[in-house]
């Protein structure tokens, strides 16, 4: 009997003790720095550089397009529609999503054993920071990014300086045509805006549909349009015969890359915020 027992006592002890080694090897593999990453998020891929390991990232879809560098890279796809077997194709032991993209994909690759990180898009500088810090610590590269956003809130610290006391020009953001779709109060575009010295005109509503007639009733200062190349200028040609609106009137509709412009990292996004001073005040 007490035979039996001692067996039993050993049998649980070993099961124990193996369960305890699984699960550590298990937290090890979640928690351990990854090699192999793919990126399904034009920013996230640009930060990935930032934070020097460019070399483990195997594969980016179709819009990463900065550092110039990232277009080398494997392509897996778009930012919504990504090619399954591509990606594991590429043997990554990191997947980093967004919201868009297509959420029975990520199921698929988590089903197939894939960890799968999904990064929100940040409303404002200190959520892009955020989230910022949060792949640096995926990557083991913590340190880094904190000095990275230091230096970044730095510089910003000296612009609002810079443009303390002077005219607040009221400006429209326009993200999208078909329809028009303006930045309000839930975009870091709004900081943007902010940081320059400027007043979002939509600050007041959410990223959505916004109408023509509204722009002409709140009569922004200065109209930007987040796009380039020849759906820039049409678009650009299209508020040109609202003559009412004093950003046509005194020739200030601008347009803006939109791919700094709508997926900034902590550098691009005090880089975008100097060139807006210089659209709103001149040179400061």
């Amino acid at each position: 009997m007490k035979l039996a027992r001692y067996r039993s006592a050993v049998i649980l002890f070993a099961c124990a003790l193996l369960l305890s080694v699984f699960n550590d090897a298990s937290s090890l593999a979640e928690t351990s720095t990854p090699q192999r990453i793919v990126s399904l998020v034009p920013n996230i891929t640009e930060e990935l550089y930032l934070l020097g390991v460019q070399e483990c990232v195997v594969g980016v879809t179709n819009y990463c397009q900065r550092p110039p560098a990232a277009q080398k890279k494997e392509r897996v796809g778009a930012v919504v529609e990504v090619n399954v077997e591509k990606v594991l194709s590429l043997r990554p032991d990191l997947v980093i999503a967004s919201p868009l993209t297509d959420q029975k994909q990520i199921q698929k690759l988590l089903d197939l054993g894939v960890r799968v990180e999904i990064f929100q898009a940040p409303q404002d500088f200190e959520g892009l920071c955020a989230g910022f810090l949060r792949l640096a610590r995926l990557v083991g590269r913590e340190g880094e990014a904190r000095e990275i956003i230091a230096r970044a809130e730095r510089e910003l610290a000296v612009i609002e300086g810079k443009v303390e006391g002077l005219p607040r020009p009221r400006v429209f953001v326009q993200i999208g045509e078909r329809p028009l779709v303006a930045a309000g109060w839930d975009s870091f575009i709004d900081d943007f805006v902010s940081f320059a010295g400027g007043v979002n005109i939509a600050h007041e509503v959410r990223t959505s549909v916004y109408s023509r007639e509204e722009v002409v009733r709140r009569n922004p200062d200065i109209i930007l349009i987040a796009k380039m190349g020849m759906a820039g200028e049409r678009e650009k040609a299209a508020w040109m015969r609202y003559e009412t609106i004093k950003a046509v009137q005194d020739d200030r509709i601008y347009t803006v890359d939109s791919y700094r412009f709508c997926s900034p990292t902590p550098v691009s996004f005090v880089e975008q915020v100097v060139e807006l001073v210089r659209l709103f005040h001149g040179s400061q």
